[in-house]
């Protein structure tokens, strides 16, 4: 009687769960979900591949550009923590990010997998405590201290390294990785301007730098908490295995490096970001302590670093596929260094632009904005969802659950940029006229700064640094690739090249041009 009865509890069970399954599969508008495991198979095989995949996702709905998933088919999980709703619909992002910001934080699920390298810094809080920081952040990016930090940082490291480096290879005709190079560029720039230390990574010796690494190992290994269930890389955190065991390592790097620094400022303050920081009380009145004053530093350094110098790499990678523009941007660096420095070549090269110059660059602004568009240095991003909700497309989404709205799709849809959406064409920036720099009317058609509230504050200096170090390299050289070597997406927080970017440098010769 009991394994009768037993038979019975077990085949009610099923059919509840079978029903229910059932019911959940037709609520879903996305991928094939499976019992228990959800979408988690498909994810786990396309996640060499993440952002492609999503934006194929999202273009077999069509207009919508709107679907629903599940990575866990468990009652209750499978309609919170594990409920997604992905989109890259411009009206969706446009509420998420400013209709209804207050019910889009980051969220808990966000939080706790970046808790450990980025704390509560500006990319990882919400509320008061994100308020503050980004008012005090705000005091840095103004025009004054961007004239400054493009003549103090920008363009010394450009004119006293960069330059030396890439003589240096075109006269021995050796290829360089350019994607670490500007890693290295943007890394230094970003750690002056936050806490006024110059980590010389970017040196002709081009010498390993111990935070640098395991500032990368750190953002990779973080990476791994957002793709998989928590329970997952909780399990490798207890037991200190796999990429739980190399963020632990990589930070200890990180952290120590953080303290000489803070130590250092704290000896002899000055106008950088983390001395501003230092000044400053948290919510309840109280001055930052170090532990936390690390983790603010971090967000900048991240946000400052890889964000440039990813776009730069798929910028210069697509200007050599692209020969035409190519030459419409050297042609207006030339038309705008001629006004300012006269005819003679050798004054255009003797340093690097000035703000004024570099701001008269209408066409080389819609070059990289079109690279962006396509390229986001940020492919995806994820908020959670505090209320339930319905988007402006008519989607419910359920509180506890997740959004992604992928900037990555949104430049390769043709309901939001046209047939010509996968096209290399920065002409779509222009005015009419072809003279002024027009971003579309509806803004969230592109995010790659952010949108609404938490728009990047350094999108200005982001422009200034990318235009300074483009015009830099093409000024002297024509880019050619390495032959043999692979351009693919590395799947990180940002859209590094998984192989860099080999190239030869062929001196340019602008006075015969």
């Amino acid at each position: 009687m009991e394994t009768l009865a037993i038979f019975f509890s077990l085949t009610a069970a099923i059919s509840t769960y079978a029903f229910w399954f059932y019911l959940l599969s037709r609520k879903l508008t996305g991928l094939k979900v499976y019992p228990f495991v959800g979408s988690l198979p498909i994810l786990i095989k396309n996640r060499k591949r993440l952002h492609d995949w999503i934006a194929s996702n999202l273009r077999a709905t069509g207009g919508s550009a709107t679907y629903q998933t599940t990575t866990v088919a468990l009652p209750y999980l499978a309609t919170k923590q594990g409920f997604y709703t992905v989109t890259c619909h411009p009206k969706n992002i446009e509420h998420i990010l400013r209709t209804r910001f207050e019910n889009y934080p980051k969220g808990p699920t966000w939080q706790k997998a970046f808790h450990d390298l980025l704390g509560q810094g500006i990319f990882n809080s919400d509320g008061e405590t994100w308020l503050i920081q980004r008012k005090t952040a705000a005091l840095e990016f103004t025009t004054r201290t961007l004239r400054q930090a493009m003549a103090r940082w920008v363009n010394r490291t450009i004119k006293n390294r960069l330059w030396r480096i890439l003589d240096q290879a075109a006269e021995q005709n050796f290829p360089v990785d350019l994607q670490d190079l500007l890693l290295r560029l943007t890394f230094d720039n970003i750690c002056g301007l936050t806490f006024g230390k110059d980590p010389e990574t970017l040196s002709p010796e081009l010498p390993e730098n111990p935070f640098s690494i395991a500032f990368d190992t750190a953002t990779e290994a973080t990476l791994q908490r957002l793709l998989y269930p928590g329970f997952l890389w909780r399990l490798e955190k207890i037991f200190g295995i796999g990429a739980e065991k190399r963020l632990k390592k990589s930070l200890e790097v990180v952290e120590s490096y953080m303290d000489g620094a803070i130590e250092a400022r704290k000896e002899s303050p000055s106008d950088d970001l983390l001395s501003r920081f230092m000044k400053k009380r948290d919510v309840d009145g109280n001055l930052f302590p170090s532990a936390v004053l690390q983790r603010i530093a971090l967000n900048f350094v991240l946000a400052g670093r890889d964000t440039s110098s990813v776009a730069l790499s798929w910028f210069f990678w697509l200007i050599m596929n692209h020969p035409c523009v190519e030459q419409k941007i050297v042609d207006e660096i030339s038309t705008v260094l001629k006004e300012t420095r006269g005819s003679n070549v050798k004054k255009w090269m003797e340093e690097p632009l000035e703000f004024d110059e570099a701001d008269k660059l209408i066409y080389l602004k819609a070059a990289l904005a079109e690279t962006l568009r396509l390229y986001p240095s940020v492919p995806e991003d994820f908020k959670y969802v505090v209320s339930d909700d319905v988007l402006p497309d008519g989607t419910f989404v359920p509180a506890g659950s997740t959004v992604t709205y992928s900037i990555y799709s949104v430049g390769r849809m043709k309901t939001i940029w046209g047939e010509d959406c996968l096209e290399f064409k920065p002409e779509r920036w222009l005015s009419a006229e072809g003279d002024r720099f027009e971003p579309p009317k509806d803004g969230y058609k592109f995010v790659a700064f952010n949108a609404g509230p938490r728009t990047c504050l350094g999108k200005d200096l982001a422009y200034l640094q990318m235009k300074s170090a483009a015009s830099a390299v093409l000024l002297r050289y024509r880019l050619s690739l390495v032959p043999g070597h692979r351009v693919e997406q590395k799947m990180s927080l940002t859209l590094f090249m998984k192989h860099g970017l080999r190239v030869f440098l062929h001196p340019r010769n602008l006075a015969a041009a």
